[in-house]
């Protein structure tokens, strides 16, 4: 039994534990608006850097406030969930299944339509957390790229937002193609591989 609680303390201690349970709710909540504000403040600066600076800030004020709260934010969830879709892999399955029949593939992508000893298993995409980590960068850092990419490749086009999208395809493109060959390398590098037996080295 303890000793009757004052008024004071009483509500010093009621106080306490409401504050204690609110705490991790008002900290989720805090997280949950630092991401969105960030994904809203990440939508923006997209619009001007692929529209351009000036043109950028006319769309978003002309358009409504709603629009521009709920559009923002999806940029970069579009963008990751874009970077998530592995076409690479699609197009070597399909390469390997029918590079037989077309010789072509074997000229650009040496081994292609060879037959392999074995087929290598191949790690799940999000096995680990470094290729996360990856598919999260490069999908933040996509539109810069291909915002340099177009000016590099294509500066005869006017249009900022034209150029952009060039730029952003042509990057895809290439480095589609080089990931696919790279693939295809390390693919044939597994399946050839051989196991020896330990030779033990004869002592002096």
């Amino acid at each position: 039994m303890f000793p009757t609680l004052g008024p004071v303390v009483y509500v010093l201690d009621l106080a306490d534990r409401l504050i204690s349970k609110a705490c991790p709710f008002a900290a989720a909540g805090i997280m949950v608006g630092s991401i969105y504000w960030t994904a809203v403040t990440y939508g923006a600066v997209t619009v001007m850097q692929v529209v351009g600076h000036k043109e950028g800030l006319d769309v978003m004020e002309r358009a409504d406030p709603l629009f521009l709260l709920i559009g923002l934010p999806t940029i970069p969830v579009m963008l990751i969930l874009g970077k998530m879709i592995r076409w690479e892999d699609y197009i070597l399955r399909l390469w390997r299944k029918y590079s037989n029949k077309l010789q072509i593939l074997n000229s650009i992508f040496p081994g292609i339509g060879c037959p392999v000893p074995r087929i290598p298993a191949e790690a799940s995409p999000l096995a680990d957390h470094v290729s996360a980590t990856r598919i999260l960068c490069g999908a933040l850092v996509f539109p810069t790229i291909a915002t340099i990419v177009g000016k590099l490749m294509f500066s005869s086009v006017n249009s900022n937002l034209q150029r952009t999208i060039l730029g952003g395809i042509a990057f895809v493109a290439i480095k589609g193609a080089f990931k696919v060959y790279f693939k295809q390398q390390q693919y044939l590098r597994q399946a050839h591989r051989k196991i020896l037996d330990y030779a033990e080295q004869e002592e002096a």
